[in-house]
C-alpha cells in the first residue's frame, strides 16, 4: 500500500506542467479597477465542430495590460489554454495561462501588445484550436 502511495505522488509531482518563463508569474489577477482604459477587444469565432460565444477586452491599468473575457462560453475540452498569437494559428504566440473560471489574466510585461494579431483558446494537449479572435484596436 505504501509502494502504491509513493508511486502516486512520484506520478502527480512529474505529471505537473511547468509554464513558460512568461507566464510563471501572475497567470491572473482577480480585478481590474475603474481606472484601467481600454485599448484592445475582439469576438471569438469558433472552430469546426466547437461551439463558443463572447470575446475580450484588453485593459491598460497601472502600466500592467490585463485580458478580460467577455460574456465569454466554450466547449469543454481538455488542457485548454489562452494564447496571444501573432497569426490566427498557434504558431507564434504567448501562453497567458490555462483556461480556468477566472476570467482575467495578466499579460507578462516582457510582451508588446502591438505584435499580436489574435487570441486563441487551443488545446495543447492534443493541438487543436478551439476558437480564434482579432485584436482590435479601440
Amino acid at each position: 500500500m505504501k509502494k502504491l502511495f509513493m508511486i502516486s505522488i512520484v506520478f502527480f509531482l512529474f505529471s505537473c506542467e511547468q509554464e513558460g518563463e512568461l507566464t510563471k508569474d501572475e497567470l491572473f489577477a482577480n480585478t481590474i479597477s475603474d481606472a484601467a482604459v481600454l485599448k484592445h477587444s475582439g469576438i471569438f469565432a469558433p472552430t469546426s465542430g466547437i461551439n463558443v460565444s463572447g470575446g475580450f477586452k484588453i485593459y491598460l491599468e497601472n502600466n500592467r495590460y490585463k485580458l478580460k473575457l467577455d460574456a465569454f462560453t466554450i466547449s469543454d475540452g481538455p488542457d485548454l489554454k489562452i494564447y496571444l498569437s501573432k497569426a490566427d494559428t498557434p504558431t507564434d504566440f504567448v501562453t497567458l495561462g490555462n483556461l480556468t473560471s477566472s476570467t482575467i489574466y495578466s499579460i507578462p510585461q516582457g510582451v508588446t501588445i502591438n505584435d499580436y494579431s489574435h487570441v486563441l483558446i487551443h488545446c495543447q494537449q492534443y493541438n487543436h484550436l478551439f476558437a480564434v479572435a482579432a485584436i482590435i484596436q479601440n
